[in-house]
């Protein structure tokens, strides 16, 4: 069956469709039933089965005679190593570490925070509390310690597992004190803490509170897969929210694993066996989905690469990966191809490796721009496809689903709905939309598998989060168009849509004219404060390295440029370039920190930002052309 029918016959059977797609896990008791409607709006999915993610994970796979087949590759130009894990080395250290967790009083329900860099060991330490039945929380290694005692207060873990540093390129972080600052700073206090020592030099350890990793695994008993039920959290997952306070996302165990088993072969394009890499972070969705389980859930090789896009060595880095263990599926943010283009435009490193392993090149986290997609689409010779979804999600809204039927790519879209997924085009009044009008993009209820079910302690928030702008539907803060062949076109962060004298215009649609000019490499739009049209646009345009052109004359032409392609109603007339764009961790553009910025307005860095110094760069160029004039960060 192509999509089309595929998406019909889940839209008229969504019981059956979800009850078909959990035969492909192992169950201890298989589900009677898929959805859970008792509780609406919030519902669950296969809550009367049991079953364990980690025996689906690694347990199965040796069980099936493919122990000797590598599960992880771990690769790390930073400090050099590379190392392979096979599937059943994997079951001896995961079973040991849960061994570990457990004689220490770990047990299903429990919350575990780890705090660790790209390593294997992360992976390790998520199958581990899955296989036991607590619930992890994995945070960025490298967060600060008032961030990190946050989510230490509202998770109230009973242990952290952590790495003693974290390495990146020139120069080392520790992640020890951070730690134990942390701790210091909250409220709840674990009753202990595993430290995995990274060398250089060991951690010193608190007696009492810390243990060394190799040392408890190594004295451990392996322990078994304990039963959870479908909706028992696996993990906890923070993302920023709006008032300043995280919001940890919630995700049952069994809905998530037949979701992210039937993404595998249907949206991804894998078979068991295949290397499948994911260029991200197990701090991420992307990398909690696509970096940990879903690979291993379908038996695939996994890829933990601890490096950059560029800089570790050069902007081959990609290239070099995906030849040296024949990466079939490769998964990314536009932004590290964005960087990849500014310092390699023509590609002459990609000359250097043979990436003909290379299926499909995915991506996903921000909003891919045609210009970069034409650029990579052209270099490598593979289908370049965006997919759209959030952390709330855990996996695809929408995407090309390759494996069952390619369909035809556009420009600036993620192309269509998947199975689960009932999105509409809704007005603020939420009325629907016609086809091709910009309004707020929403998913009709209830949602499929694998999605959220709460927010940590918090369901009041979440239904208000999410569930109440518009009854029956999810609100997921974007705003887009579905055009009349189905195709969504994500254009913006609600947030993000400006108003210019009465007209709502997507920032997005400035983006892609700003991005097609030669010169530029990367983009951003915001709106900024005007006392008689209300909102103007503001461009911030990163040059490719190496461009000596006049920069008054590269904005004069981008400002032609959208007054051309989108008309005088834009009101574009300003821009500045700038040498880099603030962002979080996963390459997402501060927009809306920027527009306070320029508007004079105090701002709150987030957490997810990846270099601070930024902010203050923007707040300077900002300054010399007369914003920006009151903002003090907070």
């Amino acid at each position: 069956m192509g999509y089309q029918e595929i998406y019909e016959g889940w839209r008229a059977d969504p019981e059956g469709f979800w009850l078909r797609a959990a035969e492909a896990a192992d169950w201890i008791r298989p589900p009677s039933r898929a959805l859970d409607d008792s509780r609406a709006p919030i519902y669950g999915w296969f809550a009367d089965g049991l079953c364990n993610v980690c025996h689906n994970a690694v347990d199965r796979h040796v069980a099936a005679g493919r122990g000797d087949q590598a599960a992880i590759i771990h690769d790390s130009p930073v400090t050099g190593a590379k190392t392979r894990i096979t599937y059943a080395e994997l079951l001896d250290q995961v079973s040991r570490l849960a061994g570990a967790l457990a004689a220490r009083g770990v047990t299903k329900g429990d919350r575990v925070v780890i705090y660790m860099p790209m390593v294997p060991e992360a992976l390790v330490a998520m199958l581990a509390c899955a296989r036991i039945g607590a619930v992890h929380s994995v945070v960025f290694g490298g967060f600060a310690a008032p961030e990190l005692a946050v989510r230490i207060d509202d998770a109230a873990p009973k242990a952290i597992l952590l790495a003693s540093r974290g390495v990146e390129p020139g120069r080392v972080v520790p992640y020890k004190p951070m730690v134990d600052a942390a701790i210091e700073l909250a409220k709840v206090k674990p009753e202990f803490c595993l430290v995995f020592q990274r060398a250089p030099g060991d951690a010193a350890l608190v007696e009492g509170r810390d243990e060394d990793w190799a040392e408890a695994v190594a004295a451990a008993e392996p322990a078994p897969c304990v039963p959870v039920g479908g909706m028992d959290p696996l993990y906890i997952l923070y993302t920023s929210g709006t008032t300043g306070q995280p919001k940890g996302v919630v995700r049952p165990s069994a809905g998530y694993m037949v979701a992210l088993l039937w993404t595998m072969p249907n949206v991804y394009d894998v078979k068991p066996g295949e290397v499948f890499w994911s260029a991200s972070d197990v701090g991420w969705v992307v990398g909690h989905s696509y970096i940990c389980y879903a690979p291993l859930l379908h038996g695939a090789t996994t890829v933990v690469y601890e490096g950059k896009p560029v800089g570790t060595p050069d902007a081959g880095a990609f290239w070099r990966v995906i030849e040296e263990y024949g990466v079939v599926s490769f998964f990314t943010a536009p932004t590290a191809l964005r960087a990849i283009k500014r310092d390699d435009p023509i590609g002459d490193r990609l000359r250097d490796y043979d990436t003909t392993s290379l299926r499909n090149l995915y991506l996903a986290g921000e909003r891919a721009d045609p210009d970069t997609v034409e650029w990579a689409g052209r270099l490598l010779g593979v289908p370049v496809i965006d997919n759209w979804w959030q952390t709330e999600t855990g996996w695809p809204i929408c995407a090309n689903p390759v494996g069952i039927e390619r369909l035809p790519v556009k420009l600036g879209s993620p192309t269509v709905p998947m199975p689960g997924y009932d999105v509409r085009i809704l007005s603020s009044e939420g009325e629907p939309i016609a086809a091709g009008e910009l309004g707020a993009v929403a998913i009709r209820l209830p949602l499929p598998p694998g999605t959220l079910s709460t927010l940590w302690n918090a369901e009041a928030r979440f239904v208000k989060s999410y569930l109440t702008t518009f009854e029956g539907y999810y609100e997921t803060g974007d705003a887009g168009i579905i055009d009349e062949d189905g195709y969504l076109h994500i254009m913006a962060r609600t947030d993000d849509v400006i108003n210019v004298a009465g007209h709502r215009l997507s920032t997005g649609a400035m983006e892609e004219v700003l991005a097609s000019h030669p010169d530029v490499a990367e983009c951003a739009v915001i709106g900024v404060a005007d006392p008689l049209k209300g909102q103007l646009p503001m461009g911030f345009l990163c040059l490719n390295r190496g461009c000596a052109r006049d920069h008054d004359e590269i904005v004069r032409e981008c400002v032609k440029l959208v007054r051309e392609k989108i008309g005088p109603v834009a009101a574009f007339k300003e821009a500045i370039v700038v040498d880099r764009l603030p962002k979080t961790r996963s390459g997402k553009i501060l927009r809306a920190v920027m527009g306070r910025i320029a508007d004079g307005q105090d701002y709150k860095a987030p957490a997810t930002i990846d270099d601070p110094v930024i902010l203050e760069e923007i707040t300077e160029s900002l300054s010399r052309i007369g914003y920006a004039k009151r903002a003090e960060t907070t």
